[in-house]
C-alpha cells in the first residue's frame, strides 16, 4: 500500500482493506499437534532424533517483540533457548529481555549472557558447564609440575 493510500485509510477516506489480500483459503493455522513444520523431511528425521534424546537447543532471533512467544514456547517445553537479538531495536530487545527474565522466574530456569545482545535460556533441570581454556586447568594432561 502506498503512503498516500495509508494516509487516506488512517483519516478513514478510504476503506482500509489491506488485510483481506494476506488472507489465503488454503491457509493452514499450523502444524498438527505434536508435529514440526518442516520443508526438508531429513530436518525432521533429526528433530525427532534429538527430542527422543532429550538433545535440543533452540535457536530465536526475532525481529520484533511479536516473535517472542517461539522462545516462550520452545522454554516451556524444557528446551535451553538461545537468543539472538542484534536484529532487533534496543526498545523492542529490553522488552524481549524482560520477558525472558519472567519466563526464568516462573519456570525456575536461568538466562546467561553469551555475547553482546545473545543470551542462553536455560530450563531448571540443566546444567550449564564452562568450557575453561585448557591451560588454565590445574589438572590434565597440560599439568606437567
Amino acid at each position: 500500500m502506498g503512503s498516500v493510500r495509508k494516509a487516506s485509510a488512517w483519516l478513514g477516506l478510504v476503506d482500509d482493506n489491506d488485510d483481506e489480500r494476506y488472507y489465503d483459503d488454503d491457509y493452514s493455522e499450523g502444524p498438527e499437534p505434536g508435529e514440526a513444520w518442516v520443508t526438508d523431511p531429513r530436518v525432521k528425521v533429526a528433530s525427532d532424533t534429538a527430542e527422543e534424546t532429550g538433545r535440543r537447543i533452540g535457536t530465536v532471533t526475532p525481529d520484533s517483540f511479536r516473535d517472542a512467544r517461539a522462545i516462550g514456547e520452545l522454554f516451556r517445553d524444557g528446551v535451553p533457548v538461545i537468543m539472538n537479538l542484534t536484529a532487533m531495536e534496543a526498545t523492542d530487545a529490553k522488552r524481549v529481555v524482560d520477558f525472558a527474565a519472567g519466563l526464568i522466574f516462573g519456570l525456575r530456569g536461568s538466562i546467561e549472557r553469551v555475547a553482546t545482545r545473545v543470551f542462553l535460556l536455560t530450563p531448571a533441570h540443566t546444567e550449564i558447564v564452562s568450557g575453561e581454556p585448557a591451560a588454565h586447568r590445574s589438572d590434565g594432561f597440560f599439568n606437567q609440575s
